[in-house]
């Protein structure tokens, strides 16, 4: 198994709170870092992880075998500002080459939702030096993928080289949620095929509960809340359908008998209505009819 030490870079810039991927882009990405975490430990228990974000570029864990102390800091991040791409890009690679196993292979895995400001000449003068230094990226591109995937693609190019194909950049449209998209990407199965063993196993979402049942769990949760919140929002959409039909009926009945109250006191008849000359009800009478009554009572009163 291949030892590794990885830095994971979340984007927590004002972007995340938007919705398109459920429920927010900032809970969607919590949950893939949960898988990759998690990945990573599993296919060595040497494996260690820290955990940096990149809108004010803080390390807010270092290097740890312990998944659940990086993801307890996670779910402490909120959403602001925007986005410092390259200098979050060296500050990963410093925390990087101050870890302690120095047989360990050096990874960045950034998770990038957000417009990535910095220029391509810059990414790619970067992305050389990383590569210099053997450092692998994986890039999770989602949210603006229009505007960053030119950039990110150069970068990885760039890493790899002509023949190299230990850099990933996997771009995730709105819709699936983030970490099942993630499951089989070359970010989690790793380059052999093999990775975390995440991949199509006949187990629900790829794991065996048995021997991860902590993100057997995370996974599990995470698809019944959407499930949740689907049938919420379905819920709410009948709701407010059927408010919105009730005040139509309503408004046309009260409209009717406003109608018919003031024709009724333009007859002079606001207690009882008198009868048609031919004993008729009134109300049985035709539009024209009732017209042409309205104006014999005019005439007679005159």
């Amino acid at each position: 198994m291949v030892l590794e030490s990885t830095i994971v870079c979340v984007d927590n810039s004002d972007y995340m709170r938007n919705g398109d991927f459920v429920p927010t882009r900032l809970q969607a990405q919590q949950d893939a870092v949960n898988l990759v975490c998690h990945s990573k430990t599993r296919s060595n228990p040497e494996n260690n992880v820290g955990l940096l974000v990149m809108s004010h570029v803080e390390v807010l864990v270092t290097l740890t075998t312990d998944a659940g102390r990086v993801l307890s800091k996670l779910h402490q991040v909120q959403p602001m500002g925007e986005i410092k791409f390259g200098t979050a890009l060296k500050v990963a690679h410093l925390a990087l080459k101050h870890r302690q196993g120095r047989n360990h292979k050096m990874r960045i895995v950034f998770f990038v939702g957000s417009p990535v400001e910095d220029e391509e000449k810059e990414l790619v003068k970067l992305a050389k030096k990383l590569k210099k230094e053997k450092v692998q990226i994986d890039i999770v591109n989602f949210g603006e993928e229009a505007v960053n995937t030119d950039k990110l693609t150069a970068l990885v190019n760039t890493i790899n080289g002509k023949d190299g194909t230990g850099s990933h950049l996997v771009t995730v449209p709105p819709g699936p949620l983030l970490s099942e998209a993630l499951i089989n990407s070359p970010i989690i199965v790793g380059e052999d095929g093999s990775g975390a063993g995440l991949q199509a196993t006949g187990f629900e979402f790829g794991v065996d509960p048995n021997e991860d049942p902590e993100l057997a769990l995370a996974l599990r949760v995470s698809m019944e809340e959407q499930r949740a919140r689907q049938e919420d929002e379905a819920k709410k959409a009948i709701d407010s359908t059927a408010e919105e039909t009730a005040p139509v009926q309503e408004t046309g009945t009260n409209d009717e008998a406003m109608l018919r109250q003031a024709l009724t006191m333009s007859l002079g008849q606001e207690e009882e209505p008198a009868p048609t000359p031919s004993g008729q009800n009134f109300s049985s009478l035709s539009e024209e009819e009732q017209i042409a009554y309205a104006m014999q009572l005019s005439l007679q009163n005159s």
